[in-house]
């Protein structure tokens, strides 16, 4: 199976930065899309950025121009960097990754998703 942990979460002042981090570990053949989303208190969760395998980005409305998504394939690693951070960014951020975790069965595709880190954001 495929674990994600995410990292870099916390506490900073509006117009701060964070650089979140989700690191995949365990049986792996091949990771295609990796994704960040974010769900706050009583919101529905959205989808905040994306990857391909080909290194192709989605980012949402919102954030554009203020959040970066970017890969380190050799680490099984996505980011997130997140500048001019806003109040209404405070969310847990969520790491999601499609993935293939055995090459005998290369056309099996698995979604997977860590736990969450936690952004607050302070006015």
């Amino acid at each position: 199976q495929v674990q994600l942990v995410e990292s870099g979460g916390g506490l900073v002042q509006a117009g701060g930065s964070l650089r979140l981090s989700c690191t995949a570990s365990g049986s792996i053949f091949k990771i295609n899309d990796m994704r960040w989303y974010r769900q706050a208190p009583g919101m529905q969760r959205e989808l905040v950025a994306s990857i391909t395998s080909g290194g192709n980005t989605y980012v949402l409305d919102s954030v554009k121009g203020r959040f970066t998504i970017s890969r380190d394939d050799a680490k099984n690693t996505v980011y997130l960097q997140m500048n001019s951070l806003k109040p209404e960014d405070t969310a847990v951020y969520l790491c999601n990754a499609e993935a293939v975790p055995d090459k005998r069965s290369w056309w099996q595709e698995y979604d997977y998703w860590g736990q969450g880190t936690q952004v607050t954001v302070s006015s």
